[in-house]
């Protein structure tokens, strides 16, 4: 892929692309396939159609990433209501492009060159794609930016502070009790004040999913994201198994956790708003501001390893990052990228607790590795893996720059790891709960508003017995589940945080006992993207199947120790 040059993310030139250009000229390309008389002349015609597509999608995502900036920004808010319609322009010459190399004289070859791994997805692609949902897409869509509007600018007054949704979880690591419990009380009225327009929404979002899955002979809308989703290699029963393995090996150690927590913070009960306070005197808290926390992952990044180096000089040259939380900016954090320039991007919302710097290695994480991808793998498709594997790039990237966190956290360094290795550990069994509340959801599309949650609180007490609202009705009335953006936007999606947190806490346990070594595998399954099925991107990092009971039981087991030793450490 060629690369173009650019100065800053912000000077990028943004063009509205123009979908019946392309289509006309991806169709004339797809002739040249058809009459091409050796595989060297198929090649280029369609590497030339890749040229196109990629041109289409960075100015796609320039548009995403400045309209996640600032969701008030009008030109950037119209742009992607127009790109979300246009694009349905290039829906049906992309499945007959995909219908074009299935049925190619020339698969021997293209196996060779990009590996077997590329036809077989476009073989499970052709059965999640069709013009029969091009529609429903389009109205999925428009729903989905609807919650994020409603979701990004909701909005209150805090300590005479005008904060959204993460001004607000800064207050809950607060020393004062009080003030956690304030802050998470608002909180809960925040989201109340939003919820009947959530649910509204998600109501809407389930009919038009189940909707897409009928039109596409699935049984179910779960039985249709498995194949989007990826998951050629395992199926929701397995996904299940490894739920209950967590259940059974993760949530003991939990509940040992959240007894220690009770005890340091000298509580007779731990409520929910008490669950992001580890120390009686204070989380480690990250020093400097967004620029000086910048300048000291670049430290660290120099350090880290060669590859590292190039990579984060390249990010901070260009400026590819917006850390700050400010007024109608989009929720969460997120990292993506402009393959045109072969640059990544990170987006979160700072809030001044150690989460800023678990942005800085975990969105780091995903950036790293496309930015090695886009400059090694010829076939845009095969960039990057299914989630549950680019989850691991991010992870491992956050344990394995545990031995820098001096730079940020100085004398509170081991609080920082302590809190963060609990926390990789706490935050499971909700990974899990998410996942088994978007199955059970589907399993029976028609719940009302109040038997959700009814199902919501039914999970949580399986996976996390230990959680408390200390009587707030919202919430404790099962309501918890809605503040998940990823329910909303990215259905299935997230358990495969839990299956790769089990796999980059592999790597890090691996790392203690030689870095080289963990550092080698981790950098293979970079490099590798989705050239390869699951299964196989394990073992090139010599993973161990998170869906075997035994790998559970181990990681929970050698964790817990490291656990004991970086709480020794804290003075």
């Amino acid at each position: 892929m060629e690369n173009k040059e650019f100065t800053k993310f912000s000077e990028i030139e943004y063009v509205r692309p123009n979908f019946k250009e392309a289509k006309k000229k991806i169709q004339g390309y797809m002739k040249e396939m058809n009459q091409a008389s050796n595989y060297k002349e198929y090649k280029e015609a369609y590497q030339k159609i890749e040229s196109i597509l990629l041109d289409v999608f960075s100015m796609t995502s320039i548009s995403s990433i400045r309209n996640t900036i600032n969701m008030n920004d009008e030109f950037y808010d119209k742009e992607e209501e127009y790109l979300n319609k246009a694009s349905a322009v290039l829906a049906l010459t992309m499945l007959k492009l995909q219908k074009m190399l299935l049925k190619t004289k020339f698969k021997k070859e293209i196996d060779s060159d990009f590996g077997p791994f590329l036809l077989k997805q476009l073989e499970y692609s052709k059965k999640v794609s069709s013009p029969k949902i091009i529609l429903l897409s389009i109205q999925e869509g428009k729903l989905s930016k609807e919650y994020s509007k409603i979701a990004a600018t909701a909005k209150t007054n805090f300590m005479g502070e005008d904060v959204n949704f993460y001004g607000l979880l800064k207050h809950l690591q607060a020393l004062d009790r009080e003030e956690r419990k304030n802050a998470f009380l608002e909180y809960s009225k925040l989201y109340k004040s939003i919820s009947d327009k959530l649910d509204d929404v998600y109501t809407k979002l389930i009919a038009i999913r189940c909707k897409e899955a009928k039109r596409l002979k699935f049984k179910s809308y779960t039985d249709y994201q498995y194949i989007v989703r990826g998951r050629y290699d395992y199926n929701k029963d397995d996904v299940a198994k490894f739920r209950e393995s967590v259940r059974k090996y993760i949530v003991p150690l939990c509940e040992k956790l959240y007894e220690e927590q009770k005890k340091e913070l000298g509580l007779e009960k731990l409520y929910f708003y008490d669950e992001d306070l580890t120390f009686k005197d204070g989380n480690a808290i990250p020093y400097g501001n967004k620029d000086e926390l910048v300048e000291k992952a670049k430290e660290m990044y120099s350090s880290l390893s060669n590859e590292t180096k190039e990579f984060f000089e390249f990010m901070t040259e260009h400026e590819l990052f917006d850390l700050e939380t400010k007024e109608g900016k989009h929720m969460g954090g997120y990292c993506t990228f402009i393959p045109s320039y072969k640059a990544p991007f990170i987006f979160s919302n700072f809030n001044g607790t150690s989460d800023d710097v678990d942005v800085l290695t975990h969105e780091a994480g995903h950036a790293f590795q496309g930015y090695l991808a886009l400059r090694s793998i010829n076939n845009m498709n095969q960039i990057a893996s299914t989630s549950e594997i680019n989850e691991i790039h991010s992870m491992t990237m956050e344990h394995f720059t545990y031995p820098y966190m001096d730079k940020f956290f100085k004398e509170n360094k081991d609080k920082y790891l302590y809190h963060h290795l609990t926390n990789a550990i706490k935050t499971i069994p909700y990974l899990v709960c998410v996942d088994e509340f978007q199955h059970k959801i589907f399993e029976n599309p028609k719940m009302t508003n109040e038997e959700r949650r009814n199902v919501w609180k039914k999970i949580e007490n399986t996976y996390m017995p230990w959680r408390d609202y200390d009587n707030d009705g919202f919430f404790s009335d099962g309501a918890y589940w809605m503040i998940k953006q990823h329910i909303f936007l990215y259905p299935f999606y997230y358990i495969d945080y839990a299956l790769a947190e089990i796999c980059a806490l592999q790597l890090f346990l691996r790392g203690k006992e030689d870095f080289s070594l963990a550092w080698n595998d981790y950098l293979n399954l970079c490099k590798a993207g989705g050239t390869k099925g699951y299964f196989d991107l394990l073992k090139v990092a010599n993973l161990d199947l998170p869906f075997d009971e035994k790998t559970i039981e181990a990681v929970a087991s050698k964790v817990e120790v490291v656990i004991n030793e970086f709480r020794a450490n804290v003075k």
